[in-house]
């Protein structure tokens, strides 16, 4: 149910902000909107100013008069505002059936046009940065102070870029490093450059200098590169239904201090241990908050318990506040950190670097995700607000039909010859558009669902 509860929050934040950009930029050049829908397909309810409040489909050819409908629909998985004389979701061609009128999108000129087009994902982005700033602003940012990294695990990137368990990092580019934050923002400005990344390292007393190819950095889809801050202590993230986890009591957020006498550092070891121990109760010792809890967990037949587990930093952490410009700056460098990011994933799939479904999740993975980075903390929850908004907006503006950047296209090759393209072509990619985006979600759906 929370999965459910956080994924329309979720969609109708993201949603509501995007139409309503195209919405605001429709009015503000005077272009009648006839309908501001939440979600796509049939009309469950809604309002508008000559019938009020009413459920279910409006009457057939019924005609707004200008006067906007507000309507939840029942997909929802989108929505769409449908500005009189435009091709958009709805298919609507009886518009060219006679000449353009002054409030028609098709009567307006091309900077109108690409403002209204662009006004969507302009609002995700400034709803992305003020995010930011808020949080820039008012919490300040995280950061942890250690420059000593984790276990690195056997055959993982950073093994193979040369480094061992709990480097300490004391200079990347000869630049020192005196905090985590200083090793993210160094290796990600860099990554613009073909040179290697030189790291020097304090290992056992000694100092080492490791050399790293900027193609292992700009092709790790995670933040902060290949590496993880130590100290980390084994987190539960989730607790399945009905599982021996359940059943012992464990609940997500709870610390794994031990298991069966053997203290946990990673989450390796957890897997080893539960496998080692098939079909025999094992004591666990968890931290819950500031309690220990002491349990018995009995793994089933195949090794398992029933529970999501990651890692957690768990050492000394220091809050960095920004004054409100500085907050600005801040959140741009956030910004532009994550959009680097994002354009180095889509490159890798691309490439075949990256897996389709570890690059794009759909609608069961949004929901898991809103869920736990709400069960987190609102700060968690704001931040996957935050880089969800900034994702939609960079999808958004790509040059596919169906999608703002779609029509973008159509806008420029339109105002560069002067001339409108025929209804029939631009209903035809609208349809291949719409087609490609439908199998494409199904895809998508698809690979969440066996990746559960």
């Amino acid at each position: 149910m929370d999965y459910i509860i956080f994924f329309i929050l979720t969609i109708a934040i993201l949603v509501f902000v995007h139409e309503l950009g195209h919405f605001i930029a429709a009015k503000i050049s005077k272009m009648r909107v006839d309908i501001f829908a939440i979600g796509f397909g049939k009309r469950l309810c809604g309002w508008n100013k000559l019938t009020g409040f009413t459920f279910g489909s409006l009457p057939k050819n019924f005609d707004t008069q200008g006067n906007t409908d507000y309507r939840l629909s029942l997909l929802p998985l989108g929505g769409y505002v449908k500005i009189a004389g435009m091709i958009d979701e709805s298919f609507d061609t009886k518009f060219a059936e006679s000449q353009p009128k002054p409030y028609e999108f098709r009567a307006k000129s091309t900077l109108a046009k690409i403002f209204v087009i662009t006004a969507g994902v302009m609002m995700n982005l400034s709803l992305t940065l003020l995010i930011f700033w808020g949080i820039n602003f008012f919490q300040g940012k995280q950061v942890f102070k250690t420059t000593t990294i984790s276990k690195v695990e056997a055959e993982s990137a950073a093994e193979k870029a040369g480094f061992q368990s709990y480097d300490k990092i004391i200079s990347i580019n000869n630049k020192y490093v005196k905090d985590w934050e200083d090793i993210i923002e160094t290796l990600l400005v860099g990554s613009q450059s073909n040179d290697a990344a030189v790291v020097k390292v304090e290992r056992n007393g000694s100092a080492h200098v490791i050399n790293i190819p900027r193609k292992m950095i700009t092709g790790s889809s995670q933040k902060g590169f290949f590496l993880f801050p130590h100290p980390v202590q084994a987190l539960v993230l989730e607790v399945v239904k009905n599982s021996p986890a359940e059943k012992a009591g464990f609940m997500p957020g709870d610390f794994i201090l031990s298991i069966n006498g053997i203290t946990i550092r990673d989450g390796q070891q957890i897997n080893e241990i539960i496998i080692s121990n098939k079909d025999r109760s094992i004591p666990i010792v968890l931290l819950r908050d500031k309690d220990t809890v002491i349990t018995n967990v009995k793994p089933s037949l195949e090794g398992k318990i029933g529970i999501g587990h990651s890692v957690a930093y768990i050492g000394e952490v220091e809050y960095h506040t920004y004054g409100f410009f500085d907050s600005i700056t801040h959140a741009f460098v956030d910004a532009g950190q994550y959009t680097v990011l994002t354009f180095s994933m889509l490159k890798n799939v691309i490439t075949g670097k990256l897996a389709f479904n570890q690059a794009f999740g759909g609608p069961v993975k949004i929901a898991q995700y809103a869920a736990k980075s709400a069960d987190t903390g609102p700060i968690s929850f704001l931040y996957f607000l935050a880089m969800l908004s900034l994702s939609l907006a960079i999808i958004n503006i790509l040059p596919f039909p169906v999608l703002d950047g779609g029509h973008f296209v159509i806008i420029l090759l339109e105002g560069l010859f002067k001339k409108e393209l025929p209804i029939k072509v631009k209903l035809a990619i609208q349809n291949a558009g719409f087609i490609l985006l439908l199998l494409l979600m199904a895809f998508i759906l698809y690979s969440d669902i066996i990746s559960l």
